[in-house]
Order: structure tokens, then C-alpha cells, then sequence
């Protein structure tokens, strides 16, 4: 897997797995983040990238099919309401069509299997 500007893959490790992210998230998903992230000009800090499916069956809000352990999915934090519009902003101008808002994250996701053009709040 290539290498990115704003990202170490290790930012998309399972908890419960050490080296999931390089082995796991899928390269043109990171690719795309990458470059939100450079429009956004903002810092992206990965709460959560690739899980495990015993990691993500642990948590209490997941769903069993959840594009997290498909490679195809981050949680990323926001501190700010200017920080949230920026970071939205960049993911919908990168063709990304699958964002869930919560008051300390946003969820994105690049899975085709799922409803497409939705965001939806936590």
C-alpha cells in the first residue's frame, strides 16, 4: 500500500489488531480521505478506522455489517462547529456520500453495498 501525506496507517488500526489498518483499509478509501483532508486544511484525527469484527461486535452503538470492518470507513473527531462545516465541506467536495454527525465525530464511509447520498446524525 502507498504511502499518505497526512496519515501513518497505524491511525487505522483495530485495537484489538496492530498492523489492521495497512492490512485492511482499503487503499483508495485512504486516498480519497487524504484528500479531504488537504482541502479541509485541518487537522483529521482517527478515532476509529478498521475494526475487527470481535472489536466492533464490543461496542455498544455498531452495527453487525459495519463498513469499519470492511476497510471502507473512520471516525473522525471535531471539536468545532467550524471544524465540523470544514471537514464536511471537504468530504462531500471527495465525492463522499455516506456521512454520519455526531457532536464529537463524523463518521465516513465508502461503502457501496449501503444506501448512497445520506448523512445521517447520531
Amino acid at each position: 500500500m502507498k504511502t499518505f501525506k497526512y496519515f501513518d496507517l497505524n491511525e487505522f488500526d483495530s485495537p484489538d489488531a496492530v498492523g489492521s489498518g495497512a492490512e485492511f483499509m482499503s487503499e483508495d478509501f485512504l486516498s480519497k480521505l487524504n484528500a479531504a483532508r488537504h482541502e479541509a486544511g485541518i487537522p483529521f484525527t482517527i478515532t476509529s478506522g478498521y475494526r475487527t469484527q470481535e472489536h466492533n461486535d464490543s461496542l455498544e452503538h455498531s452495527v453487525p455489517d459495519s463498513a469499519h470492518t470492511k476497510g471502507l470507513a473512520a471516525d473522525i473527531a471535531v471539536e468545532s462547529s467550524s471544524d465540523r462545516y470544514k471537514i464536511i465541506k471537504a468530504l462531500i467536495n471527495q465525492k463522499f456520500n455516506r456521512i454520519g454527525i455526531a457532536n464529537g465525530f463524523i463518521h465516513v464511509d465508502d461503502d457501496k453495498s449501503k444506501a448512497q447520498g445520506v448523512a445521517w446524525l447520531y
